[in-house]
């Protein structure tokens, strides 16, 4: 049974994430769908890479990702299959990719070749469901369009380490109000090591000095710093959710684009 997962901007208010659907349902009757998310905020590519980013690797080799967010065609940022670890993503080549596997190399990638009479004010319906449903049925990406040598690079925000510190920056607030970095445990683990150090945020308005295991080892409604299943350093209210007061974007007044700051005691 062909998996295809969809991640797009579309919400959930209007019909259009239904169109995508049933056409998906009419051309792949066996086809199994799955919603990653469908709140991504409107042309926001970088948010899209990182919620796919999260999941893609636990659904089965074979499965066809759709990422429904930015799909404007120009012939610098044509329609594209990558093949990626047994997996196919089929989007815009508008730099997504790149975001999405951090400007590792793809095993192959194929343009969506148009015949010319495609409509393309709705591309996740009219050409990359079609698309996926070629690949489903088992016909190779290479048939689709013609090979390029990489998909379209872009630079990501990277956090800047010095001798002291580590500068990051949060990029994603979750449903709970959990603020998640763009430093990772890797980083972290390389930097840091077994020395001693201070989560400092927002101007030094609090900071944390150890990171746990799981929400449930600081007391509820204390702020706790770990990783994500992903590796990303979260920093959270144990048991907060945002929209009530008690999530850390709400009790700390973190929002994304601001400084997190790891200073590192020798």
């Amino acid at each position: 049974m062909p998996i295809i997962t969809l991640t797009s901007d579309l919400g959930t208010k209007d019909y259009y994430l239904a169109a995508v659907k049933a056409i998906a349902l009419k051309l792949i009757p066996d086809v199994d769908l799955f919603d990653i998310s469908h709140h991504i905020p409107p042309f926001d590519i970088a948010k899209a890479a990182f919620v796919l980013k999260n999941v893609w690797r636990e659904f089965p080799v074979g499965s066809i990702h759709i990422i429904g967010v930015d799909n404007h065609w120009s012939r610098d940022t044509p329609y594209a299959v990558v093949e990626k670890e047994g997996h196919y993503f089929i989007g815009s080549d508008n730099g997504t990719f790149a975001l999405l596997f951090d400007g590792a190399p793809a095993d192959r990638v194929h343009t969506i070749q148009l015949v010319g009479d495609e409509d393309m004010g709705f591309a996740l319906k009219n050409i990359f469901i079609p698309a996926a449903a070629k690949i489903a049925s088992g016909r190779a990406p290479s048939t689709l369009g013609v090979a390029l040598e990489s998909y379209k690079h872009r630079q990501s925000i990277n956090p800047v380490v010095e001798h002291d510190n580590i500068r990051g920056t949060v990029i994603y607030v979750d449903a709970y109000g959990n603020v998640i970095t763009n430093i990772t445990r890797s980083l972290f683990e390389k930097e840091v090591g077994s020395r001693s150090f201070n989560i400092v945020v927002r101007r030094g308005d609090f900071d944390l000095n150890r990171i746990s295991r799981a929400y449930g080892e600081v007391p509820e409604g204390e702020k706790v710093a770990l990783f994500t299943s992903s590796g990303f350093l979260e920093i959270a209210i144990n048991r907060g959710v945002e929209g009530s007061g008690g999530g850390a974007t709400d009790l700390l007044g973190i929002r994304e684009n601001d400084i997190v700051r790891i200073e590192i005691n020798d």
